[in-house]
């Protein structure tokens, strides 16, 4: 492919004028200013002019010259090298660019969820959109709050909530308890939801009864967002 950018190179190193070229070459300036500014391409007979004009053969003008050029000087285990060292950076980059095509799915993320302290919920009704490679069965996505439930849920992630009751001890679920929400492992005592916190570093809250605590739903998945 022809390269204006190389043209233009080679004739300011020759302090050629754009003008001195057209001239040379018997064209008028914006037929040759095109060429430069890769608008259009030198035929073959204007080609072998500007290569004689500027000193230079025929393939220096193409985009590849400078790889054809440094590898036609190699030696024949040093071209090997260079054969395979160039096939692993194609692998490297089809690979990215597959990745990159994956399919996406979209989830809007409307609260946060407080692996900590709690964090009020459903505020204004405003949410954001983030990505992941796959499409899970949830009815609300939340933002993860805090690093009470790691190592297996972590502060920034997105938490799926299946909006149901109370299934068994011991599950993770959303609550809600004194318009604050956690994500926590809940067991029912006589007086109230024990929430317990995987991080070891955190006590287990109480939440009484007579608070009224509500079990949101249960957590069915977490995912950290893809890049955009």
């Amino acid at each position: 492919m022809f390269s204006g950018e190389r043209l233009r190179k080679r004739r300011e190193e020759l302090g050629l004028s754009q003008a001195q070229m057209a001239k040379q070459l018997g064209i008028s300036r914006p037929s040759y200013f095109n060429w430069e500014a890769n608008k259009t391409r030198p035929n073959q007979k204007n080609l072998a002019k500007l290569a004689q004009l500027l000193k230079v053969d025929r393939a220096y003008f193409s985009v590849q010259y400078d790889i054809i050029s440094i590898y036609s000087q190699l030696n024949a285990d040093n071209k090997e090298k260079t054969l395979n060292y160039s096939q692993n950076l194609l692998k490297q980059q089809n690979k990215v660019v597959k990745t990159m095509e994956s399919k996406r799915y979209a989830y809007k993320v409307y609260e946060k969820l407080s692996a900590g302290t709690g964090y009020s919920y459903f505020g204004d009704g405003n949410f954001d959109t983030v990505f992941y490679d796959e499409e899970l069965d949830h009815d609300f996505a939340a933002w993860i709050f805090g690093d009470s439930m790691e190592p297996t849920f972590l502060n920034g992630e997105v938490a799926l909530v299946k909006q149901t009751g109370f299934d068994y001890d011991g599950a993770i679920y959303a609550v809600d308890w004194n318009g604050q929400t956690y994500i926590k492992k809940v067991y029912r005592e006589d007086k109230g939801l024990r929430l317990v916190s995987l991080n070891k570093k955190y006590a287990d809250k109480f939440a009484p009864y007579e608070d009224n605590p509500r079990i949101i739903g249960l957590i069915v998945g977490n995912f950290m967002p893809l890049e955009a």
